[in-house]
């Protein structure tokens, strides 16, 4: 049987002080109403069509007050909510024909589960949905391959990774088994390849790719680029007997793309002459990709031809594009947002026309304000940050969130955040710092933090930080530090390692006693962590104790706090507990937040109260009330 991550659970216990649960955040009318409406405005992701029935397609809304996934029919234009389940649904796919809808199914957000499936067109309201693939486990998700008549499913527990494959609706048999992180990444059109990525090497930062024959499991072809430099698998050719693999490399220290012909074991670089990273995906025909380009925290779409070589930039408008497809007749499909207008998706036509393709329904999301760029220099570099200030502020300092993002390979971006608009509506200003660790700003900088994790990159935040206190834009008296996931462990050891610099601090879910979080948490991030830190905390336990907010817990000065979930498997309770105790010993000024689900909520209503918590905790701790 599989093994569960070793997730303690302590539900509801907590002997912490609670925190405040403000009734409204502004006296105003309007302006209550407007920091609310952002957050319970619809949203829908991009439509995931299936490839044998392109009308029939799969998306995710918060419609209903909850992140669930739809079910749509472009011919009569119905849709139909899927899933209902309290915490909500994120994770989905669609059969090629069009017939079945799929969900991953966990436990109030802890990420353990089974795929289940049910019919396009609905199932009967006393029936529940089936299990998708018979002989798979439960396990933590690891990749899917939807075939016609062959499933791949990628199943990760305590014991590392195990592939299943599925013929013809038959059980479904072991292809791959190994301790390592790894998963299915992707499934040939005519079924008889699969393409998986691996850390046998020992490294699932950058991982490696080997394509299977779903025959019987042999191994037919590798590809490893060698120490620090991973490859990802994005997707075979669309085209029946076309056995191209369209892949991400980093070969010249950042995200470029290849074209890896499995048949023939030879390989096409893309040449693409653009400052910053590249990924993409197919046409439909598998004779050009559309490029997603990235350079300081926008994007771009090009269409790269493979047979001339030829880039063409396609008329998208300045911002964030969170996904991207391309139909059968070669329309581009894209979500897209900015930091001031709610996202929406887009079709551009070959024509070069464009329109909303998907509305969501009710209201739109208030406007907010333009993020501005700042390039600051630190230790590592220059460091890209982006700041915003409230419409309405007077010229001078003003209280000023330092938002940090998780990850840590990730990066803020010129997108539209309600959340971020909340901070700005209470009067602070907002940083937000893609420090050493992120994503988007080549490979080297993202592997910086490699052995000296969390206070390499809060020495980019310092710098961010004195950088916006001599200009006059931050109130050095009232300066937070705020973040989730791996932010929020950034922020716990920031108001450790750098008291003088923070009021107050808030701490989302984060990581706050690195050796019990690696005992506790799921056996992929485990792996990340022996790779971000050069081991185990058995082999370089001081490197783990260094890095660790709890480590520094009673250097702790300011307000703190701290917001959990009770099922996160990525950051879990007892870890959290652990800090928590010692600020409590110390009687250092501390509340808390814990919900019921995991990494993070699906709900809205349960977003808005703890944006809310937060905001209200700290213009109290900070005066401002």
């Amino acid at each position: 049987m599989p093994k569960r991550g070793r997730v303690w659970q302590d539900q509801g216990v907590s002997n912490h002080p609670a925190a405040e649960v403000p009734a409204r955040l502004f006296a105003d009318d309007d302006a209550e109403a407007r920091w609310r409406a952002r957050f319970t405005a619809a949203r829908v992701s991009l439509p995931n069509w299936a490839y044998d029935a392109p009308d029939r397609n799969i998306y995710v809304s918060n419609a209903s007050g909850v992140f669930e996934i739809y079910a749509w029919d472009r011919v009569t234009d119905t849709h139909r909510k899927v899933t209902d389940r309290p915490n909500g649904t994120h994770t989905g796919a669609i059969s090629p024909d069009g017939g079945q809808v799929w969900w991953f199914s966990d436990s109030d957000g802890d990420e353990f589960g089974s795929w289940v499936a049910e019919s396009f067109a609905g199932r009967p309201v006393d029936e529940e949905p089936r299990a998708a693939v018979a002989g798979s486990v439960p396990g933590y998700p690891a990749g899917l391959g939807l075939g016609r008549n062959v499933t791949a499913v990628g199943v990760s527990d305590d014991d590392g990774t195990t592939v299943f494959v599925a013929k013809n609706g038959g059980p479904a048999e072991i292809v791959y088994r190994d301790e390592h992180d790894g998963g299915v990444a992707a499934l040939s059109r005519d079924e008889t390849l699969l393409a998986i990525e691996h850390s046998e090497h020992g490294d699932n930062r950058h991982p490696a790719l080997r394509v299977l024959a779903v025959a019987d499991g042999a191994t037919v072809a590798d590809k490893w680029d060698g120490v620090g430099k991973g490859l990802d698998a994005i997707g075979f050719s669309p085209v029946e007997g076309d056995q191209r693999l369209l892949v991400a490399h980093e070969r010249r220290g950042r995200d470029e793309l290849l074209v890896w012909d499995v048949a023939t074991d030879t390989e096409v670089e893309l040449a693409i002459d653009l400052p910053g990273e590249l990924t993409g995906d197919w046409y439909p025909d598998g004779r050009a990709v559309v490029v997603v380009h990235t350079h300081e925290a926008r994007n771009a779409l090009y269409r790269y031809d493979l047979v001339s070589g030829a880039l063409t930039k396609l008329n998208t408008p300045p911002g964030t594009i969170g996904s991207v497809d391309v139909r059968p007749d070669h329309t581009v499909e894209y979500s897209w947002s900015n930091a001031a207008k709610q996202g929406v998706v887009r079709a551009l036509y070959t024509d070069g026309t464009e329109r909303v393709l998907l509305e969501p329904p009710g209201h739109r999301a208030p406007d907010s304000v333009e993020l501005m760029d700042v390039f600051v220099p630190s230790e590592g570099g220059e460091v890209h940050a982006l700041y915003s200030r409230p419409a309405s502020a007077p010229d001078g300092p003003l209280p000023t969130v330092f938002a940090l993002h998780g990850g840590p390979h990730s990066h803020d971006e010129d997108r539209f955040s309600a959340y971020r608009a909340a901070w700005l509506d209470a009067g602070f200003a907002v940083v937000h710092v893609n420090y050493r660790g992120s994503s988007g700003y080549g490979s080297k900088w993202r592997d910086a933090i490699e052995g000296r994790p969390g206070l390499t990159e809060l020495a980019d935040v310092a710098a961010v930080h004195e950088w916006a206190v001599a200009k006059g834009l931050a109130d050095p008296a009232k300066c937070v530090v705020n973040g989730a996931s791996w932010g929020g462990y950034l922020s716990l050891l920031a108001m450790g390692t750098q008291p003088a610099l923070w009021a107050a601090g808030v701490a989302g879910v984060p990581v706050a006693d690195y050796l019990a979080a690696y005992e506790d948490e799921m056996e992929p991030l485990r792996a990340f962590d022996r790779a971000l830190f050069g081991g185990s905390p058995d082999e370089v336990r001081d490197r783990y104790v260094e890095c660790s907010p709890i480590t520094y817990v009673d250097n702790v000065r300011a307000p703190v706090l701290v917001v959990a979930g009770e099922n996160d498997p990525r950051c879990p309770i007892r870890q959290i507990e652990n800090y928590l105790e010692k600020l409590a010993d110390r009687d250092s000024p501390y509340e808390v937040y814990r919900y019921d689900a995991g990494h993070g909520s699906l709900v809205v209503a349960e977003t808005i109260k703890q944006t809310a918590i937060e905001i209200h905790f700290v213009r109290r701790h900070l005066g401002m009330d």
